[in-house]
């Protein structure tokens, strides 16, 4: 059975999404999408502001035909570690090819830095050059990347389609990968024209603006209850104050932490916080990891145990997705899980952890839609 792979959080589902699975379907007609969504946390170091089961009843209505969960310890990492765990479920499911979106729509050139990242010694010795000049992470990367190929990648989907590219090239998987050309800029915090950012979407909806003309019509009344950073501060400030040694969390470098203690007790909100510690250093996206991190109990021990795809957690589908299911099920050389039983692998018991974590914001609701809540999701017990 035939099947393309794609990769997304849809924080929230937006136009721009919508247009990437119309083309994938313009194109691979006969073909079943298998998406690799993250949970109820992302990359950026955010609560997803809808939860993973609606956000996979919004891609289920969109086109998707089956819906499998990037694991928390990959979904909130680097992007070399996203990309592995996304990919390797793809290889797992068997799935044949992956089509992502693209700043630059240049396949060939991705592959190329992707390539040379792999084969050229002189890469890691650049970027740690670029590094201890001060420049963060990323930034040191796309110099380096520059260097060795002359060409200047700085666009986080390019940088994350190259991600997927050395994944497959180092593990010799045999999904095949394209790209489609992205619409909009990643950069927009405010809302324009048809198609808007993921970014001045969330940014609209805690302004409590209309989003109406940038999400597809079918999902306009599945924004009801929405969940932001700021909603899990009083926790994250408690777990500041009290935890003893902060450094034990993964991406909570040594200095860092005394800088947290010490600004957890000046700060007002949790974007206060991060303004009062970020730096040339530490950027926004990295405190905000860090952060995450604190709050869900992910310590650098945890990082270390869970590096490998062991399970596949199937979170939606439809007739299309079940067929397809049937057809990878019997050779799959690990579980795939549609009920969670009292026997867990580690890291499936420690998403489930992160979903409970998640979940405290529903105390605030009323006791009965509190109750309908709990009776939707008893699958997560």
């Amino acid at each position: 059975m035939k099947s393309i792979g794609v990769i997304a959080e849809y924080n929230p589902f937006h136009n721009g999404h919508l247009y990437h699975l119309q083309k994938i379907k313009e194109k691979y007609k006969d073909y079943k999408i298998v998406l690799v969504m993250s949970g109820n946390y992302m990359q950026r170091g955010e609560v997803a502001i809808i939860d993973k089961w609606k956000r996979s009843e919004i891609a289920l209505k969109n086109g998707i035909d089956l819906i499998i969960e990037l694991p928390y310890p990959f979904a909130t990492q680097s992007a070399d570690f996203f990309a592995y765990g996304a990919i390797t479920i793809l290889e797992h499911l068997k799935v044949e090819r992956i089509v992502f979106g693209s700043e630059s729509n240049n396949i060939k050139d991705l592959e190329v830095i992707a390539k040379t990242q792999i084969e050229n010694e002189d890469f890691n010795k650049l970027v740690k050059i670029y590094s201890k000049l001060g420049k963060n992470y990323p930034t040191a990367v796309s110099c380096a990347i520059e260097d060795l190929t002359g060409k200047k990648i700085e666009t986080p989907n390019d940088l994350l389609g190259i991600s997927y590219i050395k994944t497959i090239l180092q593990n010799n998987y045999k999904i095949k990968y394209e790209t489609i050309k992205r619409i909009g800029s990643y950069h927009e915090k405010e809302l324009k024209k048809n198609i808007s950012s993921a970014t001045a979407i969330r940014k609209a909806l805690k302004e409590k603006k209309k989003i109406d003309n940038y999400i597809p019509k079918n999902i306009i009344n599945d924004f009801k209850e929405l969940h932001f950073m700021q909603d899990y501060f009083d926790i994250l400030k408690y777990k500041i104050i009290t935890e003893q040694d902060l450094s034990i969390y993964q991406t909570v470098d040594e200095g860092i932490d005394k800088l947290l203690k010490k600004e957890i007790q000046n700060s007002i909100s949790y974007e206060d916080l991060i303004k009062r510690v970020k730096s040339k250093r530490y950027t926004y996206n990295k405190i905000s990891r860090m952060l995450l991190h604190i709050l869900c109990n992910f310590t650098k021990e945890k990082a270390k145990k869970f590096q490998k795809i062991n399970y596949i957690r199937i979170l939606g589908f439809n007739e299309n997705g079940r067929n397809y299911l049937s057809t990878v099920k019997k050779n799959s050389d690990i579980p795939i899980i549609s009920k969670i039983k009292k026997e867990k692998d580690p890291m499936l018991e420690f998403e489930i952890e992160t979903t409970k974590i998640y979940d405290i914001k529903r105390n605030l609701l009323s006791k009965k839609e509190t109750q309908k809540i709990i009776y939707i999701r008893e699958k997560e017990q």
